[in-house]
């Protein structure tokens, strides 16, 4: 076997907080899952995440607020006002530009250029990522699958706007329409190239 083929999922991820109860009431309010845990371990998951994130009080000898994590969203408008809704302070809602952080979504709302920030009480900092499709090779070929109810319904709405297209560009209706999302919507996970 080549070490290429051993599967490594990552699983969790310790950040380093000061207050450990000060920290678990904000990862609470985030609505992010307590999962169970030995004694002096905290751990929450994210909504639709196959990765956890832990603190305790002898878990990390890294200083609080030294972390950064990444947070993708299908929308990232929807991800962001249900947070300040949340009472989670986060910034406005930016692009990557050619020189730099631009505000506002990114104007053709490229996947991977929407963003926005907020941190914990410790300063630990978390990137909210607007991820609508990947980018090749990305994913590795195989099953894919969406981590939630709301991902999967945002994938449909963005492949009946792409159908809409393609019946323009046809100038026919597709009486095989469903065959035509699956495809768009798997190609949108691997990063392969969609219908046209």
């Amino acid at each position: 076997m080549n070490v290429k083929d051993v599967d490594m999922k990552v699983e969790v991820v310790v950040i380093p907080v000061s207050d450990v109860d000060r920290a678990k009431e904000f990862y609470g309010r985030l609505g992010w899952r307590l999962d169970k845990t030995p004694p002096g371990i905290v751990q929450f998951t994210p909504h639709g995440s196959g990765c956890s994130v832990q603190f305790g009080a002898d878990l990390t000898s890294a200083a609080p607020g030294s972390a950064k994590g990444y947070l993708i969203v299908s929308d990232i408008e929807a991800a962001r006002d249900t947070l300040v809704a949340g009472g989670i302070e986060v910034s406005e809602v930016f692009h990557q530009g050619p020189d730099g952080p631009v505000e506002g979504l990114d104007p053709e709302r490229r996947s991977y250029f929407s963003r926005a920030t907020f941190s914990d009480p410790d300063g630990n900092n978390w990137l909210l990522q607007e991820v609508t499709a990947r980018l090749p090779g990305r994913i590795e070929p195989g099953p894919t699958s969406f981590a939630s109810a709301s991902d999967l319904a945002s994938a449909m709405r963005r492949a009946a706007a792409a159908h809409g297209e393609h019946e323009k560009r046809t100038g026919e209706e597709d009486p095989n329409w469903p065959a035509w999302y699956a495809e768009y919507m798997v190609s949108e996970q691997t990063g392969a190239e969609p219908p046209q």
